[in-house]
């Protein structure tokens, strides 16, 4: 079968016809044309011409050229790159190697979806935009005034009091380190002095959370900032044990890898959008003001989008539901199925909101150099890949290095993740169901068979599909109704 290559002609090469069923004086036929087609290009020669005011323009003559209408009796003494009577010529193969069509499996991943996307897009705003005006129809505006701030907000001052007498942890740990470079305490007694400060950490805002009838927003936020100076305190106090045992491993002591307990250091390190301690970070050179008023509008749009869809479409949707373990199985999955899709798109916004847009913004404002804060999990093909990098750093890692087996190690790393999930929303609920705790350890066998399936079958979309199926259905909707039903459960019998 006859076998060609593409007949266009470019600008800097002669356009060649290669078949085995041609012969000589076919392929021949088409060299004056050629020639003349690479005498025109190649004369290259810049030319001036004036207007009328007599100022000079250089211009290409060759986009002289291709402009120009030649007719077909002048073609070989001025031919064109453009010129159709050398393409795509009937006696040229159309067909001349093989290939895959689009969609094909094996092309799938080759190819281009932007359109695809732009479709998706488009669909999708106007499906949600259907159901945003079909649900304000049938149920009106349910936002209540007093969703973010209220009179029982005002009630809250004992939170925001721990919330500004966290600082004084960190401070401790600073002290203690100090003291040990002094020589003044031992390494023990550093050690315990660490661990008591970090627990009271936490356990300060426990206590002052569960003894005040606070709401539930100040709450979670208590909770989180308690819950992210903790991972701090470890990893400052863990950096800092590395670098005093780097330090004696060298010939010159403590002066050999630089270590020094510096305050400034500290301070930056518990304002920087990180969890991981170091002594020095990259940095840009300047803040970009436009920038961050940018990002912070859109910070206020997703917040509110978030409110707005939580208020009009998932309250609604749970307090019209029954307990998911109660209810009829197939009632329980069509609520499940429900929600899922609104819960989706909170906790993308959420996402958004806080791990890209308030990262960011903190990050320009501090000079953060590195902000890598979240990788592509959207693309994770098995449960253990979106993992964060202090939880590699802190608790993976070192027991792989102290002979922990590999398996162990990712259920510990799955240990102290669910401990946290469970303390930011069973504290602020006042309710100790333990459903955020066996959410995240469940997904500890599921590592296992996502990591199957991905080696059996050698594809990318089976793991993914089924960690969107847990991140989506399984998981957070049906921990949703649990909490919701229980909380409610709580306050009935309370009152």
């Amino acid at each position: 079968m006859a076998m060609s290559e593409s007949p266009e002609i470019s600008g800097s090469s002669t356009a060649t016809v290669i078949g085995t069923s041609r012969s000589e004086s076919d392929l021949n036929h088409f060299a004056p044309r050629r020639r003349a087609v690479n005498n025109a290009v190649d004369a290259r020669t810049r030319v001036v011409e004036r207007n009328n005011s007599g100022n000079g323009e250089t211009v290409d003559a060759r986009d002289r050229m291709e402009s120009a209408n030649f007719s077909r009796e002048n073609v070989n003494e001025n031919p064109t790159n453009s010129d159709t009577r050398f393409t795509y010529r009937p006696s040229v193969p159309a067909h001349w190697r093989i290939k895959e069509s689009p969609l094909s499996s094996d092309n799938i991943f080759q190819q281009s979806h932007a359109g695809l996307f732009n479709l998706c897009v488009v669909v999708l705003v106007a499906v949600n935009s259907r159901l945003i005006i079909e649900n304000l129809m049938k149920y009106g505006w349910l936002i209540r005034s007093g969703f973010w701030f209220s009179s029982r907000s005002l009630r809250d001052w004992p939170l925001f009091m721990c919330c500004l007498s966290l600082p004084i942890f960190p401070i401790a740990a600073f002290v203690v380190e100090k003291l040990l470079q002094q020589n003044q305490i031992s390494e023990r007694t550093l050690i315990l002095l660490h661990i008591l400060i970090s627990t009271l950490a936490v356990l300060y805002p426990v206590v002052v959370i569960l003894r005040c009838d606070s709401a539930f927003l100040s709450g979670i936020a208590l909770m989180l900032f308690a819950c992210i100076v903790w991972l701090k305190l470890v990893s400052y106090a863990h950096t800092n044990s590395d670098m005093r045992s780097v330090a004696k491993l060298t010939e010159k002591g403590s002066e050999g890898c630089m270590y020094n307990v510096s305050f400034r250091s500290l301070a930056y390190f518990m304002a920087a959008p990180t969890l991981c301690y170091q002594t020095s970070y990259p940095r840009t050179a300047s803040i970009r003001k436009n920038w961050v008023v940018r990002q912070f509008i859109k910070l206020i749009i997703f917040t509110g989008l978030m409110g707005f869809i939580i208020e009009q479409y998932i309250n609604p949707i749970v307090q019209n539901s029954q307990h998911p373990l109660k209810a009829n199985f197939l009632y329980a999955i069509e609520r499940i199925l429900k929600l899922s899709v609104p819960n989706t798109y909170v906790w993308l916004c959420m996402f958004y909101s806080f791990f890209h847009l308030w990262l960011n913004i903190l990050a320009e404002l501090l000079r953060f150099g590195d902000r890598e804060f979240y990788k592509d999990w959207w693309n994770a093909k098995t449960v253990e890949e979106p993992v964060h990098k202090w939880m590699v750093r802190h608790i993976y890692l070192p027991c792989l290095r102290n002979g922990i087996p590999k398996g162990v190690a990712v259920l510990i790393a799955f240990l102290v993740s669910a401990i946290f999930h469970e303390l930011c929303i069973a504290v602020p609920c006042h309710l100790f169901k333990l459903w955020a705790f066996f959410g995240i350890m469940f997904q500890a066998p599921l590592v296992l068979i996502t990591s199957y399936l991905q080696n059996k079958f050698q594809s990318s979309m089976v793991g993914n599909m089924i960690f969107w199926f847990i991140f989506c259905i399984l998981g957070q909707p049906t921990c949703v109704l649990l909490y919701y039903h229980d909380l409610m459960n709580r306050k009935g019998s309370a009152d």
